[in-house]
């Protein structure tokens, strides 16, 4: 494990750590001092200077961050850019695409998260194209060999979710590659569970396109996301809307970017992504590996102690498994597990209200 492995002293630079344990790191983690402290020093800028004024001196730092965020993923600087949201990187990608026509089929995994999802319904119900579930193995996970199976001509797009946000699954993406590679299908893969949690290398993975959320397992701010797309696949995309950034009109001429940069707008927030860039050097210096360890090593004893409580059945698909942990408790619905607070209902302030937020969180 990592030299700059301090639990103690990462836990003193995190100050939600000191209101209690969170848990919920698949929702949004705790960011660290230094994620806030980027953030609020260049809204103070902002505040003495101007807003537009300061965002002219950021440019070559805003370029730290995209090259510290591409080398975490094993991407180009040039094949990444920054937007407010997971599904706003993901639907900005999707239709991009060649629209569809009748009878183009969209292939998924069984576990596709739901944004997803409904966007390529939608797309398909309008074009008259189908959206279809790829078959899993006997663990529950992708089956890369039956996804072979099923290709043809007809066949647009695969996408996968490679860690779902339930079920501790970590799906063989690199081996649904292989297969999307040899074939000439374009591969999208949602990684917003596995960004800052398991190592990501875009070449070994075999993906034209792959967005996650900053505010994950990461810990940067909420309202960022990065969007990779493979350069050489570019070429294949036409953003659905431009600005004067991913678009500029140059002597009455159209000029769209030439890198992932045209799914990008002029009016971003720096500060978040300079809050961003923080959590990524932060998650580089510690070292995903070493991070993934110590996920799985919590993980492991939560499951161990989970399986010896009586009622209590974990849920987890695969044979691998990430930071999340899903189990059901015989009687109690799982909204109604998840207001409880240490075996106790959920903590009262005066008046009966429910005390917003918990002091520990699940």
């Amino acid at each position: 494990m990592s030299d700059v492995f301090d639990l103690d002293r990462l836990r003193a630079e995190t100050p939600g750590c000191a209101a209690g344990m969170h848990f919920n790191h698949s929702g949004a983690s705790l960011p660290s001092q230094s994620t806030l402290t980027a953030m609020w020093d260049y809204l103070r800028r902002e505040a003495h200077d101007g807003p537009m004024e300061t965002a002219n001196h950021a440019t070559a730092l805003l370029d730290e961050v995209r090259a510290d965020t591409a080398a975490l993923i094993g991407a180009r600087p040039s094949e990444i850019a920054f937007l407010a949201s997971g599904s706003t990187a993901w639907g900005a990608a999707f239709s991009a695409l060649p629209p569809l026509a009748a009878g183009d089929r969209i292939l998924v995994g069984r576990q596709e998260w739901g944004g997803n999802l409904a966007t390529m319904q939608d797309a398909a119900a309008r074009a008259g194209a189908s959206v279809e579930t790829i078959p899993v193995r006997e663990d529950g996970s992708v089956d890369a060999e039956a996804l072979a199976q099923m290709i043809d001509e007809r066949v647009r797009l695969v996408s996968l979710t490679w860690l779902p946000a339930n079920s501790g699954l970590i799906n063989d993406a690199a081996a649904v590659g292989r297969v999307t590679r040899a074939a000439g299908v374009p591969y999208f893969i949602d990684a917003g569970q596995a960004l800052g949690q398991i190592p990501i290398d875009v070449a070994t993975l075999g993906c034209d396109v792959l967005k996650a959320a900053g505010r994950k397992f990461l810990r940067g701010p909420r309202g960022t996301a990065i969007l990779y797309v493979r350069q050489e696949f570019l070429p294949r995309l036409t953003p659905r809307y431009l600005d004067v950034l991913s678009g500029p009109i140059v002597d009455g001429v159209v000029k769209i970017r030439n890198d992932a940069r045209c799914f990008e707008a002029g009016e971003i927030s720096p500060a978040l992504i300079f809050g961003l860039g923080a959590a990524t050097r932060q998650a580089r210096t510690l070292g995903i590996s070493a991070i993934r360890e110590r996920i799985d090593t919590l993980a492991s004893g939560l499951r161990d102690n989970l399986r010896s409580i009586p009622n209590v059945t974990l849920r987890d698909l695969g044979t691998e498994h990430s930071g999340i942990v899903s189990f059901t408790i015989e009687g109690i619905p799982a909204a109604g597990c998840s207001r409880r607070e240490c075996g106790r209902p959920l903590r009262t302030a005066p008046g009966g209200k429910r005390r917003w937020p918990p002091r520990s969180r699940r």
